[in-house]
This record gives structure tokens, C-alpha cells and sequence, in this order.
């Protein structure tokens, strides 16, 4: 038996025990793969929510729904209401707990089932305030439960053939770009979506942020990206990314830093 048969054994137990169960995902790697093994297991029994917004890369929204049209799910597409809530909005350093406290929240409204997140034991090493509100809410993490970390979670994935899956970057929601205490607004994420989805196309990197800063737009990009990119091509490229933001905001181009728009509040 190779690790991976041992892990799908496992989460086969989690899902066995938890009928009706629904998985909410995102559109990235972890919560899709969840989702593809769950409803291999569970089938009718599981509903699978996408909450869809302005802090969603559209990108993900369409791989959610081509997964869906092509696998055959039970698929919801839903509004959390996070944009409702003046806590979110304020983006302070726990906002994601507001944000998942509204996602459960609304779930919990709508289904009865048991709510499963995709959720890796990589992620118990980091400051999660979204954590919080899925145990708040009783939220079951089924990679954790098994023992899976992300690349146990890609190995899964491409074990069942979900190459694209597999080979998917990391991409936190588009609110992790705000700098803790700028403002949340949902024009402003669409622009960071457009410039990403921009250098994408233009300079195919293996990395790429678009920070919003009170200094700024700042779009991060790995460092062999970043060497490659010469004077004229980030002066014509700045001019381009500026236009998504109005021409109101500086545009500077840096390597790339994980959660460096995150501002841990200092204390006193």
C-alpha cells in the first residue's frame, strides 16, 4: 500500500463517519482536493460551498465551477456576508477571523451537515486566526484528522490525476494583500486580481503578489522573475498596473515575501 492509499483509507474513515458531511473550498489546492475525495466517498451525502466574492480570484471561482460541471457536485454557490460586516472591513491583524466566523456562520444556516475545511497539518505551524472561528463553529479538518501536510495533500491530488491541482501555486484570498489596517474594498481587490492575473500572462512567474500599501502597490515576484525583468519592461509594466488602480497609487516591483502585507499589531 503507497502513503497515499494509506491517507485516503483514513480520510474514508473521517468521511464515514460524518454523513451528511459538506466541504467549503475556495478554489485552491487543498479545498478542491477535499472536495474530489470526499464526494469519491460520499457522493449524494456531501454538499460542497463556494463562497464566491470580491476577495476570490476569479479564477478560482471558474475552476471551482468546471470541477463541479465535470465531477458532477452538488456544488452552492454562496455570499458569507463578510462585506457586511464593519470588523471585516477594517482589516485588522485577526481578520480572518471575522471573515470564517461569517462563512461558517452563514454554512451553518443553510446545512445541517457536518462542515468539513481543508485545512493541512502545515497550517497548525502558523498564526491562523480562521482556526478559531472553525472551531468555534465545530468545523472538522479531515487532512488534519489523517495526518496530511500540503505535500501529502498535492501527492493526493496528482494521484488521482488532478495534474493542475497538483501543480497549483498557493494563493491566500485577495484581502491577505491589503496591509493590515487599509481598508477592505471591493473595487481595490478587483484591481489586485487584474494586475496578478496581468504579470501572469506577461511574465509567466513562479510568484506573484500584488500588495496594496499605505506607500503604495508593491507586486512581489520571485527572484528569477524579478532578474529577469529589465528597466524598460518594469517602467511599461508599472504604467499598466498603475491604470488598474486609477494612476492613483506608486507602483514598485520587490522580491517576493510571504504575508509581508501582514502587520502583527505591537504591543503597548
Amino acid at each position: 500500500m503507497t502513503t497515499t492509499e494509506a491517507f485516503l483509507r483514513r480520510l474514508d474513515a473521517v468521511f464515514d463517519s460524518a454523513r451528511p458531511a459538506a466541504v467549503a473550498i475556495s478554489g485552491g489546492v487543498d479545498s478542491m482536493t477535499l472536495a474530489f475525495v470526499a464526494h469519491l466517498r460520499l457522493g449524494a451525502d456531501l454538499t460542497i460551498f463556494h463562497a464566491a466574492s470580491a476577495a476570490v480570484p476569479v479564477s478560482a471561482t471558474e475552476r471551482v465551477r468546471d470541477y463541479a460541471a465535470r465531477y458532477g457536485w452538488n456544488l452552492r454557490v454562496i455570499d458569507a456576508g463578510e462585506f457586511a460586516d464593519e470588523r471585516y472591513l477594517t482589516n485588522p491583524s485577526n481578520r480572518c477571523f471575522f471573515c470564517k466566523s461569517n462563512l461558517y456562520g452563514t454554512l451553518s444556516s443553510l446545512s445541517k451537515a457536518q462542515l468539513f475545511s481543508g485545512t493541512n497539518t502545515d497550517d497548525l505551524g502558523d498564526w491562523r486566526p480562521g482556526l478559531q472561528a472553525a472551531e468555534a463553529n465545530s468545523v472538522r479538518h479531515p487532512f488534519v484528522e489523517a495526518g496530511m501536510s500540503k505535500a501529502d495533500v498535492r501527492a493526493m491530488a496528482a494521484a488521482h490525476g488532478l495534474n493542475d491541482l497538483a501543480e497549483l501555486p498557493s494563493a491566500p484570498c485577495l484581502s491577505s494583500r491589503i496591509e493590515t489596517a487599509l481598508r477592505i474594498e471591493p473595487q481595490v481587490l478587483r484591481a489586485v486580481d487584474q494586475v496578478e492575473m496581468l504579470v501572469r500572462r506577461e511574465l509567466s512567474p513562479e510568484t506573484v503578489r500584488c500588495r496594496v500599501r499605505q506607500t503604495g502597490v508593491v507586486v512581489e515576484l520571485d527572484a528569477t522573475t524579478l532578474s529577469r525583468l529589465s528597466d524598460q519592461g518594469r517602467v511599461r509594466l508599472a504604467r499598466r498596473i498603475a491604470e488598474a488602480f486609477d494612476g492613483s497609487r506608486p507602483v514598485h516591483f520587490e522580491a517576493y515575501v510571504r504575508g509581508s502585507a501582514f502587520l502583527r499589531e505591537q504591543s503597548a
